[in-house]
């Protein structure tokens, strides 16, 4: 049976008209004609009535209507599943800041594998400077990092806070009490990549404190940063939840009593119009909010 007979014969039962049906298929009303002509030598019955006062249903048109209807929509449906499984065969490419990397991107990958067998998850690891210049210029479709983007073809959602603290290794010379940010900023501060929203928000809260000239170092790798603490090297200007298993065996610690730096920002910004974005970027936020169910609300608070 021609589902475009069908589709014709319920346009014209639901507008009662020949010409209306005609201009709402973008066709003739001959055509129209012709396909509900066809469809009734097709059944062997009378399916609509023309008189002056319009179109209206016979009896057994109004029987097939409704089966004309059911089959439309599973035609519908089928059309969409096929549409589906064939957007979920390709590549998507992700770009991720190294918080990302060092909390919850696992899971994520996991479960896009899981959902997206036949995907190719392509993953780059950069700051968030870089990441949102490759996203701008078409390079990779979805990011994960600090900033909201406004621009046309980009859309981006505020999807979490990671609290930052100074962390330090337990036992080294800098692990004591400091009686001001100025008196904190005078040893080595580990933090993220030069010109960072990190960075700059660690280096002027410490100047606004009275620290005249941070000792700043910037690193752009948490493994690094880590290493770098545990080894007593300074103290680390960066969420807590980087080096959530260090403090839980006891080889860092947080100092107590200072005014921690501005929490670090979680935004996914992503290419429109790009096949399957729009779901990987629900995805996102699916495997994050269990990621924050698990840690806490003292590592990660969703917005």
């Amino acid at each position: 049976m021609n589902l475009r007979f069908l589709e014709t014969f319920v346009w014209v039962a639901r507008l009662k008209s020949f010409r209306l049906t005609a201009e709402k298929l973008f066709t003739t009303q001959a055509s129209v004609s012709s396909r509900i002509a066809a469809l009734e030598a097709d059944l062997g019955v009378k399916l609509l009535l023309r008189d002056s006062r319009g179109v209206s249903l016979t009896p057994e048109g109004s029987k097939v209507l409704e089966y004309a209807e059911r089959m439309l929509e599973t035609a519908k449906a089928m059309k969409q599943s096929l549409d589906s499984d064939r957007a979920k065969v390709g590549r998507i490419r992700i770009g991720v800041m190294d918080t990302v990397i060092h909390t919850w991107m696992s899971a994520l990958v996991a479960e896009l594998t899981e959902r997206y067998p036949q995907v190719e998850i392509e993953l780059v690891a950069d700051t968030a400077l870089n990441l949102r210049e490759q996203l701008q210029k078409g390079f990779l479709d979805v990011i994960l990092q600090t900033d909201l983007l406004r621009e046309q073809s980009i859309r981006s959602l505020d999807l979490a806070r990671y609290p930052m603290g100074w962390v330090v290794a337990a036992g080294a010379h800098q692990h004591r009490d400091y009686a001001s940010l100025a008196e904190l900023g005078r040893e080595r501060i580990i933090t993220f990549s030069k010109n960072s929203r990190p960075h700059q928000e660690v280096l002027s809260l410490l100047q606004a404190a009275g620290a005249e000239a941070p000792r700043l170092n910037c690193v752009n790798s948490v493994a690094a940063i880590t290493r770098l603490l545990r080894d007593g090297f300074g103290i680390g200007a960066l969420p807590p939840a980087l080096v959530d298993a260090e403090l839980g065996r006891g080889e860092l610690v947080l100092l107590e009593g200072l005014q921690p730096p501005p929490s670090l920002e979680l935004v996914v910004a992503w290419q429109t119009g790009v096949a399957l974005v729009d779901e990987v970027v629900g995805v996102c936020r699916q495997v994050l909010a269990r990621y924050a169910r698990d840690v806490g609300g003292q590592r990660i608070v969703l917005v």
